[in-house]
């Protein structure tokens, strides 16, 4: 029978002491109604409770998100699995959408958890060939964004969309009785419905117009391929055709036309059948395809055309008068024979900024008859005229722009004569800003118009001629906020929503397929003719060309960065810390100079004693007097002597947090959109402490890291000659180090065990790997003071090495004549330094998941063990931070956790407030601190791959684990490929078979499931 004893917690409780009742009473505070406030719409109308009170109640930024969340996305909207009404808790969707900002564009997918987006990866559909970059994978963030403008502002005060729509009508009524102008300034649209709408626009307002304004503009490219060819718009390079490339000033696998051309690339450099591409580069700044050519030549600008007006006499058979420096006409002259040689397989590219020399590139390409090169399917992503907007800015500064509408663009930041823009402004007498903050441009307008994200927003994109990709929202608006076709559709008097309009009008392109399919699939390839080019006078703009010359002591080369672009991102904290590919620089734009500039004007660099790599300031002068002071000096391997090199994209103020407002303004010196200026450059007092990432956790010099032959050598020779395995000493006799271990091992092959494989060939040092790992494991930002002090929370470190000498091999025949001790301290200490143009490796670390890791055998609280498919296991809750793996790992992979930089105000980034934590994955716990993290192969994702398969009744598909790891999902030029090595169909198990395959420190007998591939060179 049960017990009728009483207990009592104390003596006070059993005499029923009036204070234990008052505890009693609070020990649970009495909760407030939400569900019954929120959950009762009559009532919730009816209700007298404040505003105010509302946001206390739940916060207003936290309720506005989960609000749009909890409903799912708009319900026309189709998911790219399951229906909206079908959401499962703890089970994601995915939505096929397309992204487009004016700069950067991808085919996406949409990773949503209970309606909340927290993840971009690719479209790998049939017909979706654009993948996303760095900034694309951190756009997500920008949805999140507390710094976003949350409703209509006029006349810098709150306001509604009515009173903007009212607003707008009557200043276009007005306009139209007095006759002003009419102007809306869009970036390029590559949009047919928009574009359609805006036709319809003007057919109603007469004296409006359409002006195209690209940031970073590529004006002279499309006024050259419109001359010969009648359409404004770029040629779309196929690389993968070419065995033969030659860029002149093009950073092909940067942001030159759009990027996105790295994927083609890849497949022609990676050996097959004894064969790869031959890739030459002529160019100022370091950049990425520089790092990746076979043969890299540094030169001006100036030397750049000459270079390309001797390219063409030779591919043509012309004889134009060119005057080239010795020191270049060599090279140049071998890479226009070898091009000429390889006929249609061959491909001239060039990011000069002058009309003739892109014709040059036209008639080099139609000589060659290039098969990379091709008119059908033509780049949209680009439409903006230079001449047409400085004649906007001189029609507003008249006073004839009556109206101005702008969606798209910042020109107050992004033109480099922005006092005449914002002049001209002040004298329009209605200007309108659709933008997702309130920046530079939306400040000085009339109206600050609150633009959706595109992950909320509705539109269609036509990214290449003959491609349709529709954008769907995959979120409810978070805030108050409305598209610019929607008010477009309102002034035109049009009735029903963009949604409809776009609707009714992909009816028209989509025949022979059904808007809920394109939906679904994202992209719909309607395909094009090729178009026939003209006749030109070639011969002429050569002439004309030949004729340039450099026009100072220094060329100043402008560039857009990896991680910033155009400047559209910049309170983008992820990408403010992602380090730069080449300068390993983050939280930074700074100059780059040559060594032998830097010591002409006494410029330097220096690691000091924590550490932490210091430089010196200077100040740049152009011809016309305009000066940019105090700017940081980086001292770059490979800059061409008498030039430097300065990022766009950094220097905002406006809408942006302190902890962003970092860098200069470099657009200032993009004067009539040219990119190269003649300036003076002098040291400035002080000194600037960078975060740069290159010195910390370098494996540098310890044994075979990078191992690389010439295509000559790996066709010609065994493959112990070029992928030499290391050998240790077993019983006084040299053994290869593979056949000995100090471990015992276990049975492998039952059931799945994961491998990544990265090829040196393929890897272009891009970063979309470093975001997507961000964004998967909800990795933190710790800020420019920490990364300094070694800090940084990456768990994918993309290593970029240079070579002393001229190429790798030379530095190996300089370490073979060592002789003696004082000979090695010299020769290595000398080595150190990059040489004056070095050959680049890029090589992504990450934990290597060793199946006998170092790490599991430190650890004095069993928190890093070895799993049974092959991860390193991270128990947090175990870790009590005592770094002993860190200091065992010979891979430097290992990241402790120093602060709480979750909820913390010292770390003023998107995980100190609510709406920024929307983005992180709820399958991913966020790290306290104190503890150690690293790479977990994203063992969330494997294993619901594993569990969808097992809930359907099947084995995993194969290669279907891929896409589960964060980097290889992301990578577009197919360098990381993961899989199941037991399943030996997979891709990952043959090319683990590889003659090319070589582990990390192999010496070292850890066993890693992460292989590299020997880097062939085709020089």
């Amino acid at each position: 029978m049960s017990s009728n004893k009483k207990y009592w917690k104390s003596v006070e409780e059993l005499e029923n002491s009036s204070i234990v009742e008052a505890l009693r009473n609070n020990e649970f505070v009495e909760e407030i109604p939400t569900e019954e406030f929120l959950g009762n719409a009559d009532a919730l109308a009816s209700s007298g409770t404040s505003r105010r009170d509302f946001l206390k109640y739940v916060g207003f930024s936290t309720a506005a998100v989960t609000l749009a969340a909890c409903e799912g996305p708009v319900h026309k909207s189709i998911p790219y699995v399951l229906q909206p009404e079908q959401i499962i808790p703890g089970v994601a969707d995915y939505y096929a959408t397309t992204v487009f900002d004016g700069f950067d564009f991808a085919n996406l997918l949409v990773k949503t958890r209970e309606g909340r987006p927290i993840k971009i990866e690719n479209n790998t559909i049939a017909g979706a060939k654009f993948s996303a970059n760095a900034r694309i994978h951190a756009s997500i963030l920008g949805l999140y964004d507390s710094m976003r403008l949350k409703e209509p502002k006029l006349d810098g005060k709150n306001s509604s969309w009515s009173a903007v729509d009212l607003k707008i009508k009557s200043s276009l009524a007005d306009a139209k009785a007095k006759g002003g102008q009419v102007v809306l300034l869009t970036n390029t649209l590559a949009s047919p419905t928009t574009e359609k709408l805006i036709a319809e626009f003007i057919a109603k307002n007469p004296n409006a117009k359409h002006v195209v304004y690209d940031a970073v503009s590529s004006s002279d490219a499309l006024d050259a391929f419109e001359t010969v060819y009648g359409e404004r718009a770029l040629v779309d390079y196929d690389f993968s055709k070419a065995s033969l490339i030659v860029s002149v000033g093009a950073d092909f696998l940067g942001d030159w036309q759009g990027g996105g051309y790295d994927a083609g690339y890849a497949k022609g450099r990676i050996p097959q059948n004894g064969k790869m591409s031959r890739h030459f580069q002529f160019e100022s700044n370091m950049t990425l395809s520089g790092a990746a050519a076979d043969k890299r030549v540094p030169m001006t600008t100036a030397a750049q055309k000459q270079a390309l007006v001797q390219i063409y006499n030779i591919v043509v058979g012309a004889s134009v008068p060119v005057a080239l420096d010795g020191a270049f006409k060599a090279e140049v002259v071998k890479a226009a024979q070898q091009l000429k040689a390889a006929g249609t397989k061959g491909v001239l590219v060039s990011g000069i900024e002058d009309k003739n020399a892109q014709l040059l590139v036209l008639a080099i390409n139609q000589a060659l008859a290039s098969e990379a090169f091709s008119t059908a399917g033509t780049r949209q992503i680009r439409k903006g005229s230079n001449a047409v907007v400085a004649q906007l800015i001189k029609d507003m500064n008249a006073g004839s722009v009556h109206t101005l509408i702008m969606s798209g663009v910042n020109p107050v930041y992004t033109l480099a004569d922005s006092a005449s823009f914002v002049s001209g402004l002040e004298k329009v007498k209605t200007s309108v800003a659709f933008s997702l903050k309130e920046d530079e441009t939306a400040a000085k307008s009339t109206i600050a118009a609150a633009a959706p994200h595109y992950l909320e927003s509705w539109g269609d994109v036509e990214i290449t001629k003959g491609t349709y990709s529709l954008t769907q929202p995959t979120i409810r608006p978070i805030f108050d906020t409305k598209q610019f076709q929607d008010v477009l559709l309102s002034v035109n008097g049009t009735p029903g929503n963009f949604y409809d309009y776009l609707k009714a009008n992909s009816g028209t392109i989509i025949t022979g397929s059904s808007w809920n399919k394109v939906l679904h699939d994202g992209v719909f390839v309607v395909g094009s003719s090729a178009l026939a080019g003209g006749s030109y006078d070639y011969a002429g703009a050569a002439s004309l060309l030949s004729k340039s010359k450099s026009s100072g002591e220094l060329e100043l080369v402008l560039y857009t960065k990896t991680g910033m672009g155009d400047g559209q991102h910049a309170n983008n904290p992820w990408l403010q810390e992602f380090p730069d590919p080449i300068t390993r620089v983050s939280w930074d734009n700074y100059v780059t100079v040559s060594q032998a500039d830097a010591e002409k004007f006494k410029l330097s660099n220096e690691i000091v004693a924590n550490g932490g790599l210091n430089g010196s300031y200077a100040t740049i002068t152009t011809a016309d007097g305009l000066k940019l002071d105090n700017v940081p000096v980086i001292v770059q391997p490979g800059q061409a002597v008498g030039t430097v090199g300065l990022a766009v994209g950094y220097g905002r103020k406006a809408a942006l947090k302190e902890e962003m407002q970092v860098g200069l303004n470099a657009y200032a010196l993009y004067k009539n959109f040219n990119s190269v200026q003649s300036i003076n450059i002098a040291k400035a007092s002080g000194e600037h402490e960078f975060a740069c990432v290159q010195g910390q956790k370098t494996l540098m010099g310890r044994g075979d890291i990078i191992k690389e032959t010439t295509l000559e050598i790996f066709n010609t020779q065994d493959a112990k000659h070029w992928n030499e395995q290391p050998m240790v000493s077993l019983d006084h006799q040299e053994v290869e180090a593979t056949t000995v271990d100090l471990w015992e091992s276990f049975d492998r092959t039952t059931g799945h065990h994961f491998n990544l494989s990265i090829d040196l060939n393929a890897c272009t040092g891009c970063g979309a790997c470093v975001i997507a790992c961000h964004a998967e494991n909800n990795v933190p930002v710790v800020g420019k003071a920490e990364v300094r002090r070694s800090r940084d929370m990456h768990w994918l470190r993309i290593d970029r090495y240079y070579s002393s000498e001229s190429t790798f091999e030379g530095d190996n025949e300089r370490k073979e004549g060592i002789a003696g001790l004082s000979s090695s301290l010299s020769t290595f200490n000398e080595m150190e330094k990059p040489g004056a143009n070095p050959q680049v490796a890029f090589q992504p670390v990450m934990c290597q998941h060793c199946n006998h890791a170092p790490c599991e055998t430190v650890c004095p609280v069993a928190a890093t063990s070895h799993g049974r498919q092959g991860q390193n296991h991270m128990a947090y809750n175990r870790c009590v931070g005592t770094r002993y793996c860190a200091n065992n790992c010979p891979y430097k992979v290992r990241r402790f956790n120093w602060f709480l930089y979750n909820k913390n105000s010292e770390f003023d980034y998107h995980m100190n407030d609510d709406l920024g934590r929307m983005v992180l994955n709820p399958d991913v716990n966020v790290r306290s601190r104190g503890v150690m993290e690293k790479c977990s192969f994203c063992i969330q994702s494997t294993q619901a791959v594993i569990l969808e398969a097992k809930r359907q009744g099947r084995v995993v598909g194969k290669d279907e684990f891929n896409n589960a790891c964060a980097c290889s999902a992301a990578c577009s030029s197919g360098a990381m490929v993961f899989g199941d090595v037991n399943d030996k169909e997979s891709e990952v198990a043959k090319l683990a078979e590889s003659d090319r395959m070589y582990h990390l420190l192999e010496h070292v007998g850890t066993k890693p499931n992460v292989f590299y591939h020997v880097k062939v060179r085709n020089t």
